[in-house]
Formats: C-alpha cells, sequence, structure tokens
C-alpha cells in the first residue's frame, strides 16, 4: 500500500514536530511572552510518535523531518532518534533546529547517520539577531554552524527573509556557499506568528529576492531540482555551495507536494495552511490497532488539498497559529 492523495501525488515525506516548546522567541514565529503551550500529557509520547512513524513508513513514507518548536528542547530527544534509526524503512532522517543546544550532540548525530540538519540563523550579526530571536545565544548558534559545517553531515541554513530587518544580509548569507559545502535557504516570510500577517512597508517574496541577489552577481546558474523539492534552486559559478528560495507563503511549489504534518500534539496536517484535519494522538489513546491507523491515514491523504491558497480558503478563518505550535 501507497499513500496517494487524489492528485495522484505519492506522499513519501512526513513533518514531525517534536514539541511546541522554543528556547527562543523569534519575531516572526511568536509574540515575546511566549505562547500558550500544551501540558506534557498533551503531546505525543516517543513511544506513540516512533509508532506513528513506523506505520506510515510501511505505506511508503521514507524520509522524516523531525522539527518543533526546538526539538533539542525536548528531554531524551537523542534516546529518541537512536530508537528512529532502527526503522529500516526510512531513508533519511533531518533535523530542523535552531543550534542553540546541539554542539555537544554533533558526534552522536553523525554516529545516528542523520542525513542532515537545517540550521536556522536569520542574521550573522549579533546584535540583530538577538533582536530578531529576543534571545543572546548568536555565539553558541555561531559555534553550531561552524561544528556542522565540519562534520559529515549535510547541512542547510534557513534563513527567514524579513522586511526591515535583514534583508541586508542576504548577500552575506550567499557569500557563505562560497568556500563552504552548504545549501543556503531563504524562505518567505509567513503569518504563523502567533498573531498573524504584519504589516511590512516591502514584500520580500521569491522575485524580490531572486532579483536582488541576481543584481549583485554577473551570472547566477539555476539548478535543476528534484521534482518534489521546496526550493527554487541555484548556485554562484565556481561556488561550493548552492542557494535557494522557499516561496512558502507564494506557494508556487504546491504541484508536485508530496508531504503530510503532524503537530507535537498529534494533530494530522495534509498541508501547512490547513486547520488539522484529525488527531492521531487521541485515536492511538483511543484503541486503534496498526490496521485502523493505516486506513485513517490512506483515507486522510484523500482529503489533501490540490494546494495551500485551497486549504487556506477551507479553514474560514485567519491564519494566525505560531510556526511553534504547527511544526516548524
Amino acid at each position: 500500500m501507497q499513500l496517494t492523495d487524489k492528485f495522484g501525488r505519492k506522499i513519501s515525506y512526513l513533518r514531525l514536530a517534536i514539541t511546541d516548546r522554543c528556547n527562543l522567541r523569534c519575531q516572526y514565529c511568536m509574540p515575546a511572552k511566549g505562547i500558550d503551550i500544551v501540558s506534557r500529557k498533551e503531546l505525543l509520547t516517543y513511544k506513540e510518535m516512533y509508532r506513528i512513524t513506523r506505520v506510515l513508513s510501511e505505506l511508503g513514507v521514507n524520509k522524516v523531518r523531525l522539527t518543533g518548536g526546538e526539538p533539542f528542547v525536548r528531554r531524551d530527544f537523542i534516546n529518541f532518534l537512536e530508537s528512529l534509526a532502527f526503522n529500516d524503512k526510512l531513508e533519511e532522517i533531518n533535523i530542523t533546529t535552531n543550534g542553540a543546544l546541539i554542539s555537544n550532540y554533533i558526534d552522536k548525530l553523525e554516529e545516528l547517520k542523520i542525513n542532515s540538519i537545517n540550521l536556522s540563523i536569520d542574521s550573522l550579526k549579533k546584535e540583530k539577531f538577538a533582536q530578531i530571536t529576543r534571545r543572546d545565544v548568536f555565539t553558541e548558534v555561531y559555534k553550531t554552524f561552524e561544528l556542522l559545517e565540519q562534520s559529515n553531515l549535510k547541512l542547510k541554513l534557513n534563513i527567514v527573509v524579513q522586511s526591515g530587518f535583514n534583508t541586508d544580509e542576504i548577500i552575506d548569507f550567499v557569500e557563505l556557499s562560497k568556500n563552504k559545502e552548504i545549501d543556503v535557504r531563504f524562505i518567505e516570510e509567513m503569518p504563523f506568528n502567533g498573531k498573524g500577517q504584519r504589516n511590512m512597508q516591502e514584500e520580500w517574496n521569491y522575485h524580490k529576492i531572486i532579483e536582488h541577489i541576481k543584481g549583485n552577481y554577473q551570472e547566477i546558474e539555476t539548478l535543476v531540482s528534484k521534482k518534489s523539492s521546496t526550493s527554487v534552486n541555484y548556485k554562484v559559478p565556481n561556488y561550493k555551495g548552492t542557494f535557494g528560495i522557499i516561496p512558502a507563503f507564494t506557494r508556487t511549489i504546491c504541484n508536485d507536494c508530496n508531504r503530510i504534518r503532524i503537530t507535537a500534539t498529534g494533530m494530522f496536517k495534509n498541508c501547512l495552511f490547513d486547520g488539522g484535519v484529525f488527531n492521531v494522538r487521541d485515536f492511538i489513546r483511543n484503541g486503534a490497532s496498526d490496521n485502523d491507523l493505516k486506513e485513517l491515514f490512506i483515507n486522510t491523504v484523500q482529503q489533501k488539498p490540490e494546494n495551500g491558497f485551497i486549504a487556506e480558503a477551507n479553514r474560514g478563518n485567519d491564519v494566525s497559529e505560531s510556526m511553534s505550535t504547527i511544526g516548524g
């Protein structure tokens, strides 16, 4: 059996949020005071996460990305990674992190054959980093960046392009790819900050970002990306690394979407922009068998909307959750 939606898209990629908690308070993700975190008993247990991942892998999901909140905030996360590594049906285990807590675990991540790390870093300037994240941890995050770059792990940098904050650093980030084998990814800002879309003087969407970059180089190569890639990828000739743009808000990447999401509380989402389809945590705790779960997943994926605009319209309300709640 293979998870396939009504548009013929094979679902092979799970984004699983480990927790809704985070040690930073990034402006584009949550209010300064933070969000209302749920009680621990409402979070999926590691045992439940392992079971969900195992059942989905038997339906063709071969890639999982572990997100948060910040996954390393949750106690025993490394132990969960060890158990997940025993699932021989998973071809890739990837992690998205803010990097503030992981420098001591990099050797262990290599040992567990974690495929890649997406490191969120929205400024290369200490003061501006503190302004964006509302925390003074730039030194630790940059140390993590250097350690990851020297490791055997594939490294992607995630930069949320924020009008009025870090657009003056876009070229600085592209330049990081000159001598380092890294993938720099610029992400359109989204309204998942716990308050909804903020007012911006300039809208830094995909087109504005790429035109800005092209204006600073004589030549930019367009790379051929995988069909289900979330980014449009480029390279400056003779640079070791690459850069790409994720049109997360303008949503020009939906046609080949092969992803589903499960939040830290077990809400199954066919799309980042939908309101959640059902709570798999409650289904498990009410005694569902693995076959029950498979049937539910197969039926639910059939409801996957064609794109993020339809998913958002179907909600009938403003998109105003925190990305920390959804799973970044």
